[in-house]
């Protein structure tokens, strides 16, 4: 890997011959582990800046049509989280000179407060090429990490660190870009707009593409306030907005179904991918995977959405099942191909599909990276309800070093597949109806109970047996059982976040506290003795757009879910004030939720909301302590079995967060008043938010 200093520059055919397509990630960590930042592309012409609104990519504006930019979305890593960029380099405009990698924050924060900030690139096969650290960040709200850019036929990299107190929108001015505070398009994220007036965006939209005067002046409509409740400020980056217009109208499923027209809850609706017929593993494997690629095949966004991740370019898909490849004296049967073909190219991945908990087998994973290697393909993808962790792959395969052509392994959990289908079809939008459709009909088939494709559901045969030790204190620290319990458990967590997130359409992803420089295996050791010693299973999600980081305790030993956040009290406000505005924020909240006040350098008053509703005032100290904030709980009973049947703990799990979400958290407005954003009187407002 070439170790980048701040303004050098590179050529990618140097690095790697695979370079069509390439994955620019960019990271950071967070002592606190909930600082954040947002990715955002833009595409730039000969003059430096971008051609229209279209060449601005970020959260709500995630992909370009032709393919050439993808965002891939946030990925947990052990110190912090990762933003991946698919870019294929092949489908980028002849008019595109350069490809520009950026970051923003949002309110007061800025770069300084997040650790190594640092951008990597790698090839089609999964190879780090390059990799370049920021490591002079301070008051900047925003950041340019590198670009790349065309030399002739050549890309090549430069590494730039540039930072921007001004925040996004003086980033985005200087590429042309024109961020206008609109408020009324806030109204247009919620219900179903007018026809008449999408009508004449569409047609306002249209004439404006057609005329270059129009094209040259780029506008990105934020509102004017955020779902924080922030003013605009400087420092931040549009999130939940409507973001760019285009003309091209996506679609998306409504938010209420249709009413039904069986006269009782007896009748079924008919699927296109019936499941109750299923007998073995083996037919639901094989359902499985002709259901999957033939929709990867006919819904270009979600094909593209799942191979892209994988180096796979931008163009016509065709995929196949139980195809016959020659190996040796005995044939091998890999349960799926998956080719892509541009400009004359072809990338061909296999797939090995498991179903229903199967795990997957090493030696028939190895005999197919053999023949893809052989055979000159670029990928073999591995498909089961495991969720891959950092450090720990659900399978091991070796590569040939020997063999010039490299193949990459790659791992997708039915969970991934799910929630790709899941932010298409009710957040992002696809091309057509009959696309929307075909993807409801998928989420159908691999939520039913029949088809094997649950994501992860088996806390393992560890299980019991590390359950039983800490009821009678017979587990020991360095007990490999406890260690296996804690990666079951973070398979579990990752899988909720993936879940919530595609139901919210927001980004949800695990808090890891760990310090700089621990490896995964060494950091889940560590937790498995704290397991050992107090017994209990600790988790941390941060929900975008809440107030707070959710917290997550199994306690083995009392059987007990709690479920919890914790909220800032507003500066300046009256304590009194401040307890009244939370009761009334919790009006729907269930009556059992604890309340505890926290002070500095200890615990406040607690008690449940049935009893604190009446006296807002016995909220807070007695003494006059100041109270910084207060801690939201609700407890429930964990499951006794190691699955996820009604009575299984992953069942518990996932109710006790649907529950604290939909009843506590989803009632908190802007509780704390967050500091204002930078601004400077010369940059244009935006509103505060993450891309």
């Amino acid at each position: 890997m070439r170790e980048m200093a701040k303004g050098s520059n590179v050529g990618l055919a140097d690095l790697s011959d695979d370079t069509g397509s390439v994955i620019v990630s960019l990271r950071w960590s967070s002592a606190t582990g909930d600082g954040d930042a947002d990715v955002s592309v833009m595409l730039l012409n000969g003059d430096g800046k971008v051609r229209g609104d279209t060449d601005f990519f970020f959260y709500n504006h995630p992909a370009a049509p032709d393919g050439s930019v993808q965002l891939l979305g946030k990925a947990p890593t052990d110190g912090g989280s990762e933003d991946r960029i698919s870019l294929d380099l092949t489908a980028v405009p002849p008019d595109v000179e350069r490809i520009v990698v950026a970051a923003s924050q949002y309110g007061g924060a800025c770069f300084g407060e997040l650790d190594d900030l640092r951008v990597t690139v790698a090839d089609r096969g999964g190879e780090t090429l390059l990799g370049f650290s920021i490591d002079d960040a301070g008051v900047e709200s925003a950041f340019l990490f590198g670009e790349l850019y065309r030399r002739g036929e050549e890309w090549k990299f430069r590494a730039i660190g540039q930072g921007y107190e001004s925040g996004l929108a003086g980033l985005a001015t200087d590429f042309g870009i024109d961020i206008v505070d609109d408020s009324a398009d806030e109204d247009t994220t919620e219900g179903d707009p007018d026809p008449e007036a999408v009508q004449a965006v569409v047609e306002q939209e249209s004439a404006a593409q057609a005329s270059p005067s129009a094209a040259a002046e780029p506008r990105v409509t934020l509102p004017a306030q955020d779902a924080r409740g922030e003013q605009p400020g400087a420092g931040a980056t549009p999130r939940r907005t409507p973001g760019p217009r285009t003309a091209k109208k996506k679609v998306t499923l409504p938010k209420v179904a249709k009413k039904s027209l069986a006269e009782n809850e007896a009748w079924r609706p008919a699927r296109l991918f019936p499941a109750p017929t299923l007998k073995s593993d083996k037919e639901r494997e094989l359902r499985a995977t002709s259901v999957l690629l033939s929709v990867m095949a006919e819904v270009p966004e979600f094909g593209r959405r799942l191979t892209a991740p994988f180096g796979a370019p931008a163009g016509r898909m065709q995929t196949f099942t139980e195809v016959t490849l020659p190996y040796g004296e005995t044939p091998r049967r890999p349960d799926g191909v998956i080719r892509v073909e541009r400009a004359g190219k072809l990338w061909t991945g296999l797939v090995e599909t498991k179903t229903n908990g199967n795990p997957l087998r090493p030696e028939q994973v190895q005999d197919y990276m053999d023949i893809a290697a052989r055979r000159g393909y670029e990928a073999v993808i591995t498909l089961s309800n495991d969720v891959a962790l950092e450090g720990c792959p659900p399978v091991v395969a070796k590569t040939d070093g020997r063999r010039k052509h490299k193949v990459a392994l790659w791992h997708l959990s039915w969970a991934e597949v799910a929630h790709q289908a899941q932010m298409l079809i009710r957040h992002e939008g696809v091309g057509n109806a009959a696309h929307a459709w075909l993807l409801q009909e998928l989420l159908s088939y691999l939520q039913h109970e029949n088809s094997g494709c649950h994501g992860f559901q088996n806390m393992g045969p560890a299980w019991v047996p590390v359950r039983n030790g800490i009821d009678t204190e017979t587990l020991c620290q360095g007990d490999r059982r406890a260690v296996e319990v804690v990666e079951s458990w973070e398979q579990l967590i990752r899988q909720v976040c993936l879940r919530l997130g595609g139901e919210l359409g927001q980004k949800v992803l695990p808090v890891q506290r760990a310090r700089r420089g621990v490896d995964p295996q060494t950091r889940r050791a560590v937790l498995a003795d704290g397991l050992c010693e107090d017994g209990r299973l600790t988790a941390e999600l941060r929900i975008d757009s809440t107030p707070g980081v959710l917290t997550i305790v199994a306690d083995l030993r009392t059987g007990k879910l709690r479920t919890s956040m914790e909220v800032r009290a507003p500066e300046g406000s009256y304590p009194l004030t401040s307890a009244k505005r939370l009761l009334r924020m919790l009006a729907e909240a269930p009556a059992d939720l604890h309340v505890e006040t926290l002070v500095e350098g200890g615990h406040g008053p607690r008690g449940t909301l049935e009893r604190l509703r009446p006296e807002p005032a016995d909220m807070l100290p007695k003494d006059g302590t100041r109270a910084t904030g207060f801690r939201l709980s609700l407890f429930k009973g964990m499951g006794v079995t190691r699955g996820s049947a009604e009575t299984g703990f992953i069942r518990s799990v996932d109710d006790v967060v649907d529950r604290f979400y939909a009843q506590v958290v989803a009632q908190l407005g802007p509780f704390e008043r967050r500091p204002a954003a930078r601004s400077q009187p010369a940059e244009p407002a935006v509103a505060g938010a993450v891309a």
